[in-house]
């Protein structure tokens, strides 16, 4: 199984978008799954149920940043690489998905006050499956070409 579809399937356990699509990368830099899950949660529903930045999208750029990110935080020329693959990435989500914030992927108006319970409902209605593929998709992985 490639990464995209460990991120659906995760999405498909009840973890959120963010959780999803890092988890599947986790193993790839050793990282600890509970710590990974923590740190991803507070992105599900767009920024905590803000319905801003996808979630999905939010994990694809840390896990870029895992892969690709800098630490000197004078090395102007590693930053302005990272960025550039930053904005490719999000730049290929948004043409295959119409855009990277959450509202406009889901047509919603309003925050999301309270988590949805996770019911065969929830999953008819929602395209965060298919999103957590796509984002997951993108990211560089020998397994998903």
């Amino acid at each position: 199984m490639n990464k995209a579809e460990q991120a659906k399937e995760n999405f498909l356990k009840g973890y959120n978008c963010a959780q999803a699509v890092l988890l599947a990368f986790a193993d790839d830099f050793n990282l600890d799954k509970e710590a990974v899950l923590k740190m991803a949660s507070s992105f599900g529903a767009g920024m905590g149920g803000l319905r801003e930045v996808c979630g999905a999208v939010s994990a694809m750029f840390m896990v870029i940043g895992l892969k690709y990110g800098y630490c000197d935080p004078k090395s102007h020329e590693d930053k302005k690489k990272l960025y550039a693959l930053i904005q490719e990435a999000a730049g290929k989500f948004k043409e295959e998905n119409g855009s990277i914030i959450c509202r406009e992927l889901l047509n919603l108006k309003e925050n999301c006050q309270t988590p949805e319970k996770r019911t065969e409902q929830y999953y008819k209605k929602r395209p965060c499956q298919d999103l957590v593929f796509s984002a997951a998709k993108i990211l560089p992985d020998e397994d998903n070409r």
